[in-house]
């Protein structure tokens, strides 16, 4: 049961965490409008995560307020719903081209999912064994802000289309291109002096 500071936590995270669900719907509806660079797998991917990564903090924090409720529970079954989802998300990554630089997003984007669900799970198994162990409290306080940043990541990504999060959009600011773009497959075709011509005259 959470007192004193961490109930105040837990009221600003659960507050947070609602908004920022709120603005991922618009972002998402923001994103459909735009010329999509992404396999569909990628971009439906990024947008459940973006969910789950809100969703996680919204729930633990919000079951944790529930007078008489333990943060254990919720975070150890959140936790493990969340490490389904990595599971899909290994499937999803794995279904792409081994060439494809997709890729490299993708698995850090599950490395840090895996981690911060595996991280919340172990706290919140400690809590359920000890339930005035502060260290796994404040553990499970900074998973839960941690999932909102990355939540936060991942609808960025879902408005600019880009590979990753703040600091690739930083670098292309800055004009730093970290995946140059791939040539144009029809500028590569070979074309007859006929096709040639037309094109200079159009």
């Amino acid at each position: 049961m959470l007192s004193g500071d961490y109930r105040e936590l837990f009221v600003v995270i659960a507050t947070s965490a609602a908004t920022l669900i709120g603005l991922l719907f618009v972002a998402v509806s923001v994103s459909k409008g735009r010329s999509q660079s992404h396999p569909q797998v990628i971009r439906e991917f990024r947008a459940a995560a973006a969910l789950l990564a809100f969703t996680n903090p919204f729930t633990v924090a919000l079951y944790s307020l529930v007078p008489g409720t333990g943060v254990g529970y919720p975070a150890a079954v959140v936790g493990a719903i969340g490490v389904f989802f990595v599971a899909a998300g290994i499937r999803a990554t794995m279904s792409l081209p081994s060439r494809s630089r997709h890729r490299g997003p993708q698995a850090s984007l599950i490395l840090g999912l895996l981690a911060i669900f595996g991280l919340q799970i172990f706290s919140g198994i400690a809590l359920i064994l000890h339930p005035h162990q502060t260290g796994a409290l404040k553990a499970i306080s900074y998973v839960l802000v941690a999932s909102l940043l990355v939540g936060i990541g991942r609808a960025w990504e879902l408005v600019e289309d880009w590979d990753t999060g703040l600091f690739a959009s930083m670098a292309r600011r800055l004009g730093i291109n970290a995946h140059p773009a791939e040539p144009d497959p029809q500028a590569a075709e070979p074309r007859t002096p006929g096709e040639e011509t037309e094109r200079r005259d159009a």
